[in-house]
């Protein structure tokens, strides 16, 4: 069963006690659970608690506390995703594809091949965050990732140390997923930037040699944006995390 994050004020001295919110509904309307269950939930502090639901109603969960421990789902690394924003059901998926990889922070963001209009874009950080959270409660991550504001690719990538900036495009690749890793400084966010589905246009390749940024390969394959971001951060992170 997936874990649920709650609030402090949840916890009692014994028991985790839900109110009519959102985690209430997914466990009485989704999972349909019932009196004598168990159920796992999570708070900010990333203390997980197993738990027995013994008492139940439509607006009410009284949950016995069992047990309780630290999770370890999470990475050591502060890696996060910069992404070009794809057509809805790509990025919806690519959302979901980030989160299970244990990035901290997405940055979605306007590059120049970007095919979906700006006006569409309107409160779509809302729904993104929503895949997040469902994301968070399946995989049962520790920490929970933030998707931050829409933006632009140039606007976000002067936030992060030069050498922490890992951009996979095929065209232009000037270094390989072994040797980008060793002068990266692992205290600071590490920032893995995918484009759109076009790619990356001339300019912005112009740009990124210019800056003198890393351009890596993910090698032979070419991958659909959703899935190069599971590829390119599963790479990153076997090698970082080995490393420390």
């Amino acid at each position: 069963m997936p874990h649920f994050l709650i609030k402090k004020e949840e916890i009692k001295k014994d028991y985790i006690e839900l109110i009519d919110n959102e985690n209430l509904f997914h466990l009485i309307k989704v999972l349909r659970v019932k009196v004598g269950q168990k159920v796992k939930f999570i708070d900010s502090d990333k203390n997980l608690y197993f738990c027995e639901i013994t008492e139940i109603n439509k607006n009410y969960l009284k949950a016995q506390i069992q047990e309780k421990m630290v999770s370890n789902r999470l990475l050591k690394n502060n890696i996060v995703l910069v992404q070009s924003i794809l057509a809805p059901d790509a990025q919806n998926l690519l959302i979901a594809n980030a989160t299970q990889t244990g990035i901290k922070k997405i940055y979605p963001v306007i590059s120049d091949n970007v095919s979906v209009s700006k006006n569409s874009l309107k409160e779509k950080q809302e729904k993104w965050q929503k895949i997040v959270v469902e994301n968070f409660k399946q995989c049962e991550r520790a920490d929970l990732a933030v998707v931050e504001e829409i933006s632009s690719l140039k606007e976000i990538l002067i936030r992060f140390k030069k050498e922490n900036i890992l951009i996979f495009a095929e065209k232009y690749e000037n270094m390989n997923l072994n040797n980008c890793c060793f002068d990266i400084d692992k205290t600071s966010e590490i920032a893995v930037v995918i484009g759109p589905e076009g790619g990356f246009s001339q300019a912005e390749f112009e740009y990124f040699i210019k800056e003198n940024y890393k351009l890596i390969t993910l090698g032979k394959m070419i991958y659909k944006a959703p899935n190069a971001v599971t590829v390119a951060i599963s790479n990153i992170v076997s090698r970082i995390e080995d490393v420390q």
